[in-house]
């Protein structure tokens, strides 16, 4: 059986921004990741902070900001690939979802 058969004479459309995005997002998540990672270790590297107290709190809150930049920045590549991915398969060839012959008549009754 056949899960994907294809509508006839569907058109596909050309792949558009959404296919380019898609391929460059390892990337992307690679990038989104590595710098505000690299602002957490040169924040160590420059400690701003005269007592040994200011500086742990200042690494500290560089870390949770960074935390808090990172993960936002996958939820919203992370919705961006989604709809990228919706697109192309919106793009695609059309499917038909139900290809079974109906077997009672070729006008079903209504039911009173």
């Amino acid at each position: 059986m056949n899960w994907f058969n294809t509508l006839p004479g569907s058109k596909t459309v050309r792949p558009g921004i959404e296919s380019y995005l898609l391929h460059r997002m390892p990337r992307y998540f690679v990038l989104a990741t590595l710098l505000p990672v690299l602002a957490a270790v040169l924040a160590r590297f420059f400690p701003s902070g005269e007592s040994a107290a200011d500086i742990a709190a200042s690494l500290k809150l560089v870390d949770i900001v960074a935390f808090g930049v990172i993960v936002l920045n996958w939820t919203l590549l992370l919705t961006l690939s989604i709809a990228c991915y919706i697109l192309r398969v919106m793009k695609g060839p059309a499917y038909v979802a139900d290809a079974y012959p109906l077997e009672d008549s070729e006008q079903p009754q209504r039911k009173a």
